[in-house]
């Protein structure tokens, strides 16, 4: 979160029991975000993002990253069903960040 509002990048973290995350209020699900969203960021393990990916093809995000570790080919092959085209990178170095590098 924080490299992509260093970024410049409208954030919403999404989070089913936590209220606020680092300062944001937090949403319980994707689909309760106002708006458009153009690309969401997805770092949950792979049985957490096949049960997320249903709103976030409802959502209508316009690229999804699936960051190392919450990629599988069960992942992959129902994001392609909902007609998703998965990122498969970490979404912190597509913004020209190192994610080994401190803040």
């Amino acid at each position: 979160m924080r490299a992509y509002r260093d970024a410049g990048y409208e954030v919403y973290p999404i989070h089913p029991r936590q209220a606020v995350i680092e300062g944001l209020n937090a949403y319980r699900s994707i689909l309760d975000v106002p708006g458009l969203i153009d690309r969401a960021t997805v770092y949950l393990p792979p049985e957490i993002t096949l049960k997320v990916l249903d709103e976030i093809a409802r959502k209508g995000v316009g690229e999804l990253f699936l960051n190392p570790g919450s990629e599988s080919g069960a992942v992959i092959a129902r994001a392609q069903e909902l007609g998703i085209v998965p990122i498969l990178a970490c979404s912190i170095v597509a913004i020209g960040r190192n994610p080994d590098e401190p803040d």
